[in-house]
Formats: C-alpha cells, sequence, structure tokens
C-alpha cells in the first residue's frame, strides 16, 4: 500500500470476485471502503486480507443492491497485516462459533473498578481472544438497557450462535478499543 495514496483490491466471497476494497492512507490512519452485491441472507463481515495476516473490518450494511462499509483503524492495527493483497467477505456466523468460552464472572477479567463494578452480575457473557485483544460479548436486545453504555460507541453488535451480543474489544492493559 502506497503512503498517500488511494488502492484497490478486489473483494472475495469464496474466492470468486464480489466487490472491491478500497484502501486509502492517511496520516497515521488507514481508510477501508467495501463494496460488493448483497451475498445473501444473514450478516457478512468484510476482512482486509494481507501476506501476514488479517483484519475483520466489521458486518457491511445493505445499502440498495449492495453491502457496504466504511472504516478507519490506525496504523497499529494495519501494521501486523504486511502487504495488503485482498479483501474477503465472510459470513459472521462462521467466525462466531470459533473460540468463544463462557465468562460467568466477567468483572474478574478486568482491573479497572468502573468496568468491574458495571459488569458484577451480567449473566451469559462470552470471551475470546483475537489478534493480542480481549473480546468480551454481552447479551444485547434492543428493548432492554445497553449493556456498558458508557461504550456504547465502541459497541459491535452481532449474531453468535444464533443469539445477539455487543462485542467489546479490550487490549492487553484493560482499555477499551475499537473491535
Amino acid at each position: 500500500m502506497n503512503k498517500g495514496c488511494v488502492d484497490k483490491f478486489p473483494l472475495l466471497l469464496d474466492g470468486r470476485p464480489a466487490g472491491e476494497l478500497t484502501v486509502e492512507r492517511e496520516a497515521l490512519y488507514t481508510w477501508f471502503d467495501a463494496r460488493c452485491r448483497l451475498p445473501g441472507e444473514g450478516l457478512w463481515c468484510a476482512w482486509a486480507v494481507g501476506r501476514e495476516g488479517s483484519l475483520r473490518l466489521g458486518v457491511l450494511e445493505p445499502s440498495g443492491q449492495e453491502a457496504v462499509i466504511r472504516r478507519r483503524f490506525s496504523m497499529r492495527m494495519t501494521e501486523p497485516l504486511g502487504q495488503l493483497v485482498r479483501g474477503e467477505v465472510r459470513p459472521a456466523a462462521a467466525e462466531d462459533r470459533e473460540s468463544w468460552q463462557a465468562a460467568p464472572a466477567p468483572e474478574t477479567l478486568f482491573r479497572a473498578s468502573w468496568l468491574r463494578k458495571r459488569l458484577r452480575g451480567i449473566a451469559g457473557a462470552l470471551v475470546r481472544t483475537e489478534e493480542g485483544r480481549l473480546l468480551l460479548a454481552l447479551p444485547y436486545d434492543s428493548g432492554r438497557a445497553f449493556p456498558l453504555p458508557t461504550l456504547f460507541c465502541l459497541a459491535d453488535i452481532r449474531s453468535i450462535n444464533g443469539r445477539t451480543y455487543a462485542v467489546f474489544a479490550f487490549d492487553s492493559e484493560g482499555h477499551p478499543v475499537f473491535p
């Protein structure tokens, strides 16, 4: 990826071209813009795939006949990819079955007292690690109070094993980061 310019990569679904991933470097950040035809029913995620790793960009949103997402990530998040080679569209359900574990006492995972207090008593939490981050999934129901309202803007709402969760990401020191 050349600094200061826009690069375009194929966005593949099951190894076949489905759309385009546009990547633009802006100072210490990289913008990813994925567009493709609607892949079908269910939730679909866009991924940036490099020679050394991959980065989940997030859930594609329907927009007319297309599915789109535009996200910005810091250099710290994009450097581990190595040279970018393509984008991919993957079903969200497939990734969500991987390596989630029950967290019966999620408050014990953190040092921050405000977070420990807020998590105390939450049932049905799930946890996993991904790319050096701790992901915490809390059951989500749009008709009830939002879990961790302080971190609302950092939540990724997704389906895990057929249930809806608000997923939060934390760095190695327990600080909240974008999922």
